[in-house]
This record gives C-alpha cells, sequence and structure tokens, in this order.
C-alpha cells in the first residue's frame, strides 16, 4: 500500500502541476475541477494495479469509480473548456492580486492533496484480501450506482434550464431543483458514503470514513454551498434569497411552507 501511495502523488504532483501550466497559457483555472476529477480515474487504474486483494471486489470499486469520474469529468470539461472562467476561480485570482498565479498552483497542489486523501476507501477495498463480498459492500456499491444517475440527472435538468433564454435571470426549481438548492452536491456526497461502506469490511476499514466527511465539509462550509450562494444572491437578488428560504440547502426535502 505505501508504494501504491508514493506512486498516486506522484502522479497527483505531475498531473496538477501539467494543470496549472495549461491554465497559465489560457488563463482558465476552471480546468482544476476537470483534472481534480479525472484524476480519480488514474488512481482507481493504480489502486486495481497495485491491490493484492480480492479480484472481484478490485473491479467493483475500479468499475464504479471510473463511471462516476468520467461521466463527471466530461460534464465539467464541457462546461468549463472553451468557457468563460468560473466566477469562483476568477473572484479568487481578483482577492489575490499580483500574487494570484503562485497562490493558484499551491490551491491546485491543495487540490491534490484532497485527491490523496479521498481515496483511502479505494485503498482500504482494493488491498482487502477477505475472499467473500459483503452485504454492506453491495449496498455501498448501489449507493454509489444510484448517486452517479442522481447527479447526472440534477446536471442535465440544471444544464436544459440554462439553455433556453427565456429563464435567463431566473432561478432552477424544476426536477430536483425543486426539492433541493444543491441535488448536484448532495448525490456527489452520497457517493463517497457508498465508497465508505464499501471499505468496511476491510482492516481498519472505519478510517474510510474521513472522504465522506471531508466532502460534506467542504461542501457545508467551504468551497461548495456558501460561495455558490453568495454569488447567487448577487447575480439574481431576491429571487435567490425566496429560494433559500422555500428550499432545502443539501438534502432534498419537500418545500417550506
Amino acid at each position: 500500500m505505501t508504494t501504491f501511495f508514493i506512486a498516486a502523488a506522484i502522479a497527483v504532483l505531475l498531473s496538477m502541476t501539467i494543470t496549472w501550466l495549461i491554465q497559465l497559457r489560457t488563463q482558465n483555472a476552471g480546468i482544476v475541477d476537470v483534472t481534480w476529477t479525472f484524476n480519480f480515474s488514474l488512481l482507481a487504474y493504480l489502486v486495481f494495479v497495485f491491490g493484492d486483494g480480492l479480484y472481484d471486489r478490485k473491479v467493483l470499486l475500479t468499475s464504479l469509480a471510473l463511471i462516476w469520474s468520467i461521466r463527471l469529468g466530461l460534464y465539467l470539461y464541457n462546461r468549463n473548456v472553451g468557457k468563460p472562467e468560473d466566477v469562483r476561480y476568477a473572484k479568487l485570482k481578483q482577492d489575490w492580486g499580483s500574487l494570484a498565479q503562485l497562490r493558484m498552483l499551491f490551491f491546485f497542489y491543495f487540490q491534490g492533496v484532497f485527491n490523496l486523501i479521498l481515496i483511502v476507501p479505494f485503498a482500504l477495498i482494493c488491498f482487502n484480501k477477505d475472499t467473500q463480498l459483503h452485504v454492506v459492500e453491495y449496498i455501498g456499491a448501489l449507493i454509489v450506482a444510484v448517486s452517479v444517475i442522481g447527479e447526472a440527472l440534477a446536471d442535465w435538468q440544471l444544464k436544459q434550464f440554462k439553455a433556453n433564454p427565456a429563464n435567463k435571470g431566473k432561478v432552477c426549481e424544476s426536477g430536483l431543483w425543486y426539492y433541493s438548492r444543491h441535488p448536484n452536491y448532495f448525490f456527489e456526497w452520497l457517493v463517497w458514503v457508498g465508497f465508505c461502506l464499501m471499505a468496511l469490511p476491510a482492516d481498519y476499514g472505519f478510517i474510510a470514513i474521513i472522504s465522506p466527511a471531508l466532502i460534506l465539509w467542504t461542501l457545508l462550509k467551504m468551497t461548495g454551498i456558501p460561495m455558490t450562494e453568495e454569488l447567487a444572491v448577487k447575480s439574481k437578488g431576491n429571487l435567490y434569497i425566496e429560494y433559500q428560504r422555500t428550499t432545502s440547502a443539501f438534502i432534498p426535502m419537500p418545500k417550506k411552507k
């Protein structure tokens, strides 16, 4: 496992350095989201190669990780590459002033560290030598699969809403967005809950909880909901404030009266 994490760290360091050089040329830091997501495909492959656990368990984990990573990575690629820079990164560059590019490099590396922490469940699963798959692993795999579908549906519904010129300046409240202000974030978190459950039967499997806990903290307290909503209120004003008043921020729930 030590060899795997060394190889993973080198791979992430290279991918993030190359990504920073690309954004230096294109002046679009949004590409880091694409690289961060695709990194999990690379890391899933590496843990499959280095892992000495049950082959069927490795295939199950790698298949789910690749489907989730490639689907989300392609969505982010189509959303960010060749488009105006994400307002979140534009705001960071403005706040950082003359040191923006240097700080952006360290920000990219920080994202890479997140990659390495989040793959703890991958490692626990693929190095688990137990010769039998447990019920909790199947439940975790099912949660991952359903969550990938839910996240893809939320992304598609938002894309369809934005594609209609009549909706310019409005708040998306169709489909899953009627029940949650961030259904895509909710299902993203559930993906990691599923991976955590798949890792539980392994030795020290409880350590896998670090991944969904870190994702939840990031979405609720860091660059997820807080920054997204701050920008939404600025762009949509009272419409979004009313949306905040009536609609759950995270877990899909019925509208408030």
